[in-house]
């Protein structure tokens, strides 16, 4: 089967390090299902796989890609939930710890996948493979983030750095259509302008001082706007963090944090009731993801160049 792999790790050029070629189709595995990839988003986390980040030389070649919809072998259509393990099993042992596909099993950039049987949720029938290929990572992560770990409740305003990103423009659209107020940063004005569009009530270059502070900040950028983030949230608020894409931050601010008793939590990925949820909302309000573009599984590196080059607003998608 075609399939993109990592064959050898490339720390400063990830690309160096990509093969799309040929790749041995998944084998036959108890409680586990294979299934025929229609569509594949691309995320940070393959530019990290290509990196080195999370993998040993020993594992690879490696299939890249955590996100995938598409048939069963009895026709069925499916979104796959990327999180294998942990603490429920599910087709692995109960004391094996949770990864994501591409981690310790071949990920989705591939015409095949196999993952546990009990990971596979019914694709809803009026979601393209594309739009459903775009949510178990990002759009996921930012359900999470904001229903979840957040708690956002209609009519509160939430901050979301970084508009463009798969994860901030999940956000702006979900919390818009739960009825919150979304502001959304950006040093590019055209971002802005699509941030608008998507739903948000402003837009403002980062790093520019709000009118007000707002109840919940989604902080995916790191370094570059984590003081801003610390700074626009109100006493008691809530900062939910789920990635750092420019780097850890060399403050912490930590007296600002007591002293305004706000929150700062970690989010990752999702559950599987989670990303049940998130296929519901966006059923019944007609939501559907941003895809920036589409690119065939056989041009992959250009979508991943892309993604690497961070132009893209909303999700990259290699189809198959």
């Amino acid at each position: 089967m075609l399939a993109a792999t990592v064959t050898r790790f490339s720390p400063h050029d990830p690309l160096a390090g990509l093969t799309v070629g040929e790749h041995a189709a998944p084998e036959p595995r108890e409680h586990w299902t294979t299934v025929d990839v229609r569509a594949a988003a691309l995320n940070q986390h393959d530019l990290w796989s290509l990196r080195g980040v999370g993998l040993r030389a020993e594992q690879l070649p490696m299939v890249l890609g955590t996100d995938a919809a598409g048939v069963t072998a009895d026709g069925r259509e499916v979104v796959v939930h990327a999180v294998v393990g942990g603490a429920s099993g599910h087709g692995v042992g109960p004391a094996e710890p949770r990864s994501l596909l591409s981690e310790r099993y071949p990920g989705t950039l591939a015409e095949q996948v196999a993952v546990p049987t009990w990971n596979l949720v019914d694709k809803p029938a009026g979601m393209t493979f594309a739009e459903a290929a775009c949510l178990p990572t990002a759009w996921l992560t930012a359900y999470r983030m904001l229903f979840t770990t957040g708690r956002a409740q209609p009519g509160q305003r939430v901050l979301v750095q970084g508009a463009g990103g798969g994860v901030a423009t999940a956000a702006i659209r979900l919390a818009a259509a739960a009825g919150l107020e979304v502001w959304v940063t950006s040093r590019d004005a055209e971002r802005r302008t699509r941030a608008l569009a998507l739903g948000a009530a402003a837009a403002v270059p980062s790093g520019e001082r709000l009118p007000d502070r707002v109840d919940l900040v989604i902080e995916t950028v790191g370094a570059a706007t984590w003081s801003h983030s610390v700074r626009s949230v109100r006493p008691g608020g809530t900062i939910v963090v789920a990635g750092a894409t420019t780097g850890d931050p060399e403050r912490m601010e930590i007296q600002r944090l007591f002293f305004l008793e706000i929150a700062v939590l970690g989010a990752t990925m999702g559950s599987k009731q989670d990303l049940e949820q998130l296929l519901a909302f966006l059923a019944r309000t007609g939501v559907r993801p941003v895809v920036d573009s589409t690119v065939p599984l056989a041009r992959v590196g250009e979508g991943l160049a892309r993604l690497a080059g961070g132009g893209q607003f909303g999700k990259i998608v290699a189809e198959v």
